[in-house]
């Protein structure tokens, strides 16, 4: 490639996907879609009619309000997870009850696929930690902060075959004679 060579920019469709992929990066992501597809079975299965063969099945229950309002409160709480991702504690806490719920209230939360898509992605919102911003490549460094290349005053070499030092320590006995606690040689207590 010479100098001349015009730059060829990335297509729309890597731009997008780059895209997308840094912002699901950015919130708990896979929570919010197993919950919001864990919401789908559990309000849609009380109003469905499944034919199997010449019969037909009608799943409709007294509770189907019931599973409509717990299907469309997973849906809200997966957006909620990628949209407002500072409620994820909640939004993680509340899939997980909805769905606990939904095993009795909604034909046993959607035949349990509804129930354990739920679950999972309310498992997944209350473990989810944002991440750590990336650090600043080495050669971004100027003037005082600069690298020389040399070690830290206090950063030793490792030798593997030399033991550790540790402090010396004295152990103390209490008015009743017994051991009292343990003294480090700088003269902290230890227990």
């Amino acid at each position: 490639m010479s100098a001349e060579t015009p730059v060829q920019s990335t297509g729309t469709f890597t731009r997008l996907r780059l895209r997308f992929r840094d912002w699901r990066g950015t919130r708990p992501f896979w929570a919010g879609l197993f919950t919001l597809l864990g919401g789908i079975p559990i309000a849609y299965f009380p109003y469905a009619t499944l034919k199997l063969g010449h019969m037909s099945l009608a799943m409709a229950t007294t509770a189907g309000a019931g599973s409509l309002i717990i299907g469309v409160l997973l849906v809200t709480l997966g957006l909620t997870m990628w949209f407002q991702s500072a409620t994820r504690v909640f939004a993680g806490v509340a899939s997980i009850l909805l769905a606990l719920v939904s095993l009795v209230v909604s034909n046993i939360g959607g035949f349990l696929i509804g129930f354990l898509l739920a679950l999972v992605g309310g498992a997944l919102a209350l473990s989810w930690a944002p991440g750590e911003p990336p650090v600043e490549a080495a050669g971004e460094y100027d003037g005082v902060d600069a690298p020389t290349g040399e070690a830290a005053p206090d950063a030793t070499p490792h030798d593997p075959s030399v033991a550790p030092q540790f402090p010396a320590v004295s152990f103390e006995k209490g008015e009743d004679g017994e051991a009292d606690g343990v003294r480090a040689a700088g003269g902290h207590r230890v227990g």
